[in-house]
């Protein structure tokens, strides 16, 4: 999951990363403000922004317009310190308006899993299928496959989002640091390794491809790979 947090300081912008990471395979990109956020999502695409209330009420509207438009799915958490702010935020079609807690990490951390706990869990489970994400460990039945690095991340990420299609750009933007310097054949030579090490133990193929499209995952076995 890419993020992008808006207002923080360095410091307490690592803080919270970490804080997430406890819950979450995430990457975090940091903007000073609503101008430069712009900036990050031109290039980039963001599942979740959270923002630091900067005064600008205009400013902030437009911003949450453009990104709803953009990519509908993305979340957004506003923080703020004026609690008759609240409803106004909301208004602007927020997700969730933090007030109590601006200062607090892992309260802030905890408030995304409430947010976006259909992508949270250290073990994915579908039908016989068993992804446990600690220890990077594929099971099937009695047979195990161990995946490293982005093959098992991009595993995760197409599993915990079972069923959804996923363009190589949205892939990469997702799980890559620096998304602009990766080429669409990294994702293409993933998948293949995925799906190479996972038939051996199950016998089909759970990551599809979906023409003109992207990728899939899916344990359906009258599925066929197109």
């Amino acid at each position: 999951m890419r993020i992008l947090t808006i207002g923080f300081s360095e410091e307490f912008a690592k803080e919270l990363e970490k804080e997430i990471s406890n819950y979450f395979i995430c990457i975090l990109d940091s903007a000073e403000d609503l101008y430069d956020a712009t900036n990050f999502t031109y290039f980039r695409h963001y599942e979740l922004i959270i923002i630091v209330d900067e005064k600008m009420k205009y400013a902030m509207e437009r911003f949450v317009n453009e990104i709803k438009q953009k990519k509908p799915d993305t979340k957004v958490i506003i923080l703020t310190d004026e609690p008759k702010s609240q409803a106004e935020f909301f208004k602007l079609s927020v997700d969730d308006v933090i007030y109590n807690h601006t200062q607090e990490a892992d309260l802030i951390a905890a408030r995304v899993l409430a947010n976006m706990r259909n992508l949270y869990g250290t073990k994915i489970s579908i039908d016989k299928l068993m992804i446990d994400i600690p220890t990077k460990k594929i099971k099937y039945d009695d047979k195990i496959v161990t995946l490293n690095g982005k093959t098992f991340d991009i595993l995760v990420y197409l599993a915990l989002r079972n069923q959804r299609v996923f363009s190589k750009d949205e892939i990469i933007n997702a799980l890559w640091e620096e998304p602009e310097y990766v080429s669409d054949n990294t994702v293409e030579v993933a998948i293949n390794q995925i799906r190479k090490r996972l038939k051996s133990i199950l016998g089909f193929q759970v990551i599809h491809t979906v023409r003109r499209r992207g990728y899939k995952f899916s344990s359906d076995v009258s599925q066929v790979k197109v």
